[in-house]
């Protein structure tokens, strides 16, 4: 299994940006799809998008497309959310999730019972 560090969190004001980072250990990297999900105090955990392992595919929340963007750096194993515009509602605990495979996030969005490895997250909070 991969293992998954996330970074760049942090308190920024609406209408802030801020660019998550999501550090993979390991070999083989580029044959991982990566997601972004994310869960608020009191509700249920979400997916934020993904971008399938050769970062061809990339799909997105409805409510977030236009502001978030997900990247990946092979070289660098790392996979990145840049998060635009932000809302107070964007406000959540980030985390980052991993699996190897060429399938995951290419026909379909993924789900949460399609990854196998997950990063500890990253609090984002965003103020009014």
């Amino acid at each position: 299994q991969v293992q998954l560090v996330e970074s760049g969190g942090g308190l920024v004001q609406a209408g802030g940006s801020l660019r998550l980072s999501c550090a993979a250990s390991g070999r083989s990297f580029s044959s991982y799809a990566m997601g972004w999900f994310r869960q608020a105090p009191g509700k249920e955990r979400e997916c934020v998008g993904s971008i399938s392992w050769s970062g061809g595919t990339r799909y997105y929340q409805d409510s977030l497309k236009g502001r978030f963007t997900i990247s990946r750096d092979n070289a660098k194993n790392t996979v990145y959310l840049q998060m635009n515009s932000l809302k107070p509602e964007d406000t959540a605990l980030y985390s980052c999730a991993a699996v190897s495979s060429r399938r995951v996030g290419v026909s379909r969005p993924p789900t949460y019972s399609d990854f196998r490895s997950w990063g500890q997250g990253t609090q984002v909070t965003v103020s009014s």
